[in-house]
């Protein structure tokens, strides 16, 4: 007891004297809204690193420990997606949505504390290394993948082309095997499309993510298909991992009917609605999804469904119904916060429940056949020739 008492004394004193600076700025701290209790805590705050500061053996780095206390505030929040990112991460996340950076081609999803891998991009070091959609990454490159934040966990696959990483993979029915993967300069083509039926006019459009350039790209394929006589569309969104909101929405202005897209409500109930401007829908629209369409892929199949512009077919989709905003800081760091959900336009949140398909099409594993896909160009061939 009088050892706890002494350590306890310690404390105190260190952050009473940090308390008789700090009461030289009450003034300031009460007009910036902070109550008794915020004043109470960051005088723990500072009287914890005062005392590290005075007793701490080893050597103590100023900006790492601020470093991990920024963090360890952002993860106490218990959001998957909210992150602290340093100078290195923050660069990378940057890099994700500008066209290209050096990695192994695949999309994760982070649900039920596990990291799975949501798909793999063509013609990539991931594909050629034969990962597949559904696998489990235990490890990179010896970490436990429990060791990082969920959101962390690109950031380390991420890195300069030419390196190497080191993925221990866990998939069902098998034994956990390492892959070490040289990392390349993977292109962000997010749009693929063909006509899949000429006779009958039938186009399909898969969108793999949405990115800065995916708006335009879904343009100039949406084009090239009518120029070859569309008549109805399939839009596949399976192991869609989502991405920015705005290029969604322009995705959503070509084929939505016009009218609200999606909602974005935040804290303080504050509402940004994002429309679009078509007059009417031009063709009927059949929508694939999946366990892992997610965010923005939910999104634009949400306001599909709703506006009774598409038809939905496949299996429920991933259920992630909150908005992230990234916050550089003062030391080319950041903070990504969730700080919004959104709803679609008949005001439903998909948040930790996805989106119900029209049609469930389970697609058996092993399966040979796209059944999913058979089933979807089923139904378009119907609503066409209506």
């Amino acid at each position: 007891m009088k050892k706890k008492y002494v350590f306890g004394g310690l404390v105190g004193g260190i952050a009473c004297a940090a308390l008789g600076s700090f009461l030289t700025l009450g003034g300031i701290v009460y007009a910036l809204g902070f109550s008794p209790e915020n004043v109470q805590n960051i005088v723990r705050f500072v009287g914890i690193r005062k005392l590290i500061e005075a007793r701490y053996v080893g050597d103590v780095d100023d900006t790492a420990l601020m470093d991990g206390a920024i963090s360890g505030m952002v993860q106490s929040l218990g959001d998957p997606h909210s992150l602290y990112m340093g100078p290195e991460m923050y660069e990378q996340l940057m890099n994700q949505t500008e066209g290209s950076f050096g990695g192994i081609g695949i999309y994760m999803g982070f649900k039920d504390d596990k990291v799975t891998v949501i798909s793999v991009m063509d013609d990539t070091p991931g594909q050629a290394a034969g990962l597949a959609a559904g696998d489990e990454i235990v490890a990179i490159d010896g970490t436990p993948a429990s060791d990082y934040q969920p959101e962390e966990v690109a950031l380390h696959i991420r890195g300069a082309v030419g390196t190497s990483v080191t993925l221990t993979i866990h998939r069902e029915g098998e034994e956990d095997k390492d892959y070490t993967i040289e990392r390349a300069t993977i292109q962000m083509k997010t749009v693929g499309g063909k006509m899949i039926d000429e006779a009958n006019g039938l186009g399909y459009i898969r969108i793999s993510n949405f990115a800065e350039n995916t708006g335009d790209e879904f343009q100039k394929q949406l084009e090239t298909l009518e120029g070859q006589g569309l008549r109805g569309l399939i839009i596949d969104l399976r192991e869609n991992p989502g991405g920015l909101v705005k290029t969604c929405a322009e995705v959503a202005n070509l084929v939505v009917p016009k009218g609200p897209v999606v909602s974005i409500i935040d804290k303080d109930g504050k509402t940004q609605e994002y429309t679009s401007d078509l007059a009417e829908s031009k063709y009927p629209i059949v929508v694939l999804i999946d366990g892992n369409s997610a965010s923005a892929a939910e999104i634009l199949a949400g306001a599909l469904q709703d506006t009774g512009a598409a038809t939905l077919v496949g299996t429920t989709s991933y259920g992630k119904g909150s908005v992230q905003v990234v916050v550089p800081m003062y030391h080319d760091d950041a903070v990504k916060l969730t700080i919004a959900k959104y709803y679609t336009p008949n005001g439903r949140s998909i948040d930790g429940t996805g989106i119900e398909p029209d049609v469930v099409v389970e697609l058996p594993q092993g399966a040979t056949n796209d059944v999913q896909l058979e089933t979807a160009e089923e139904v378009l061939r119907g609503k066409v020739a209506e």
